[in-house]
């Protein structure tokens, strides 16, 4: 590829006529002769410190915001921008080739994209999904280290989507992601904003710049559904530029969900547009689900697809892995695994369980390290008031002390009079858990979901899938004889 070819729609300067054999702003990539390194400034580390040193590996260009001194340095205002531009520009422009659908929001990311991938797909699509979990290409699976990869990541990926025949792209967009610019070439057909709660404030600071991160996505896209059941999306609805389309639940919305009747299995409602009233059924508990689903139908029906079609294709499908997921036991009492891991999620899935419950609701969690440390009283003072009994443990500890993290966590747990134990190795608690589970009760896995991982001090990460632990502990009462 050419230089110039490379920087379109990047710089207006005068570009070298060269070849270029490749783009990075990875220090730690492997360096071929004709590399372009793009210099970015983070929070620890400034690319334009190595540029020297990436030269002298083999880089043959220099794409930076200051002057370096190099040969072939070409200086522009913002290269973090840039760069996500640059890697579109090596892949041909993938992006362009799809439909995006991009979700945002705190809580429902993973339900709705993971939704709209099954419908679409039983409508005779080919979507690829970006997520959490996993990215997917159909029927193929690739595993992810973040909810929106990174810049070069990304447009290979949409590259490989366009290869393999896909008509969809679908995915989780994080506040992160769009504050970084990973998805600066995009632009998404529907936009979708479920809700915003306490997280990430050790990234973003304020809840104000964690809502002004999210309000990205609707600059890059051509039309908005946001739920205005939530306060901030009454915000966005007011402020964003592009065509806004509503949800709600019980309100008064573009797309309405009314007459909801809850259970263990499910939610069953009444859905309109305006024009229709169609009988609902989603396999998925929680009234929060009955808004998940309805962003659903709101997207695909947004992208001119039959209603009555995409809710029979929501009728037909599973429920999502981590979210809700009922951990086989075989015995009286049942196990949940759910991804929860901030207070307003909690309450969510706790309140869901216990609406439908006739035992005892067992809520275990704990709190990752190295995060926002103020939601710790929150998470415990949301599953105190939600639940019967708690098993206060470890998530993901990192860098910090589990029984620090715990002590934090306790805090909220001042005046409630709900009982507690506390066991710090979430092995441990859990096998606890199985083993003191009574007739009727709902253990609550909380924080984990489809994780199958643990991340320790000096970030090793073990192998640790709560539905293995479970199935030990069932054995371990097996062989007790219990």
């Amino acid at each position: 590829m050419k230089l110039y070819e490379l920087m379109k729609n990047v710089s207006q300067v005068d570009i070298p006529d060269i070849e270029v054999s490749g783009v990075t702003c990875d220090t730690r990539s492997e360096i071929k002769p004709g590399t372009v390194f793009v210099c970015i400034k983070g929070n620890t580390f400034d690319g334009h410190d190595a540029a020297k040193d990436m030269v002298a590996k083999g880089c043959t260009v220099v794409v930076c915001q200051r002057d370096l001194g190099l040969e072939n340095q070409i200086i522009i205002d913002d290269t973090r921008g840039a760069y996500p531009r640059m890697c579109a520009n090596w892949f041909g422009n993938p992006q362009d080739k799809l439909r995006l659908i991009g979700v945002t929001g705190t809580n429902g990311k993973t339900t709705i994209t993971t939704m709209i991938k099954k419908v679409l797909t039983s409508l005779g699509c080919k979507v690829g999904l970006i997520g959490t979990c996993q990215n997917e290409i159909g029927d193929s699976i690739y595993p992810t280290s973040r909810t929106t990869p990174e810049p070069y990541d990304l447009y290979e990926l949409f590259d490989k989507m366009v290869k393999a025949g896909c008509d969809y792209a679908v995915m989780e967009v994080s506040s992160q992601g769009l504050e970084q610019k990973r998805v600066a070439a995009c632009t998404y057909e529907v936009g979708i904003f479920t809700n915003l709660t306490q997280d990430h404030l050790d990234v973003h600071g304020t809840m104000e710049n964690y809502y002004l991160a999210k309000k990205e996505l609707f600059y890059i896209s051509r039309t908005a559904i946001i739920n205005c059941d939530d306060e901030y999306g009454r915000r966005y609805i007011s402020e964003v530029t592009c065509p806004v389309k509503t949800y709600s639940v019980g309100g008064s919305a573009d797309f309405v969900g009314d007459d909801v009747l809850l259970s263990a299995s499910g939610v069953k409602y009444v859905y309109s547009d305006g024009i229709r009233k169609r009988n609902v059924k989603f396999g998925m508990p929680g009234l929060f689900n009955v808004s998940n689903s309805l962003a659903v139908i709101a997207c695909c029906e947004t992208l001119g697809y039959d209603v009555d079609k995409v809710i029979k294709a929501l009728a037909d499908q599973g429920g999502v892995r981590g979210r809700a997921e009922i951990v086989p036991t075989h015995r009286d009492f049942t196990v949940i695994c759910d991804y929860a891991h901030t207070p307003d999620a909690l309450v969510n899935v706790l309140k869901a369980i216990k609406e439908s419950s006739t035992g005892k609701v067992k809520c275990l969690f704990g709190c990752g390290g190295n995060r926002d440390a103020t939601k710790r009283p929150l998470m415990a003072a949301a599953a105190a008031d939600n639940s019967d009994f708690l098993i206060v443990t470890s998530d993901n500890p990192r860098n910090e002390d589990p029984e620090e993290i715990i002590k934090d966590i306790l805090v909220g747990l001042q005046g409630k009079s709900t009982p507690y134990v506390k066991i710090c190795d979430r092995r441990e608690a859990i096998h606890w858990a199985v083993k003191n589970a009574e007739k009727d009760d709902i253990i609550v896995l909380a924080g984990k979901g489809h994780e199958d991982y643990q991340i320790l001090a000096g970030g090793v990460k073990i192998h640790f899938d709560e539905r293995e632990v479970v199935a030990e502990a069932l054995n371990e009462l097996s062989e007790e004889g219990r």
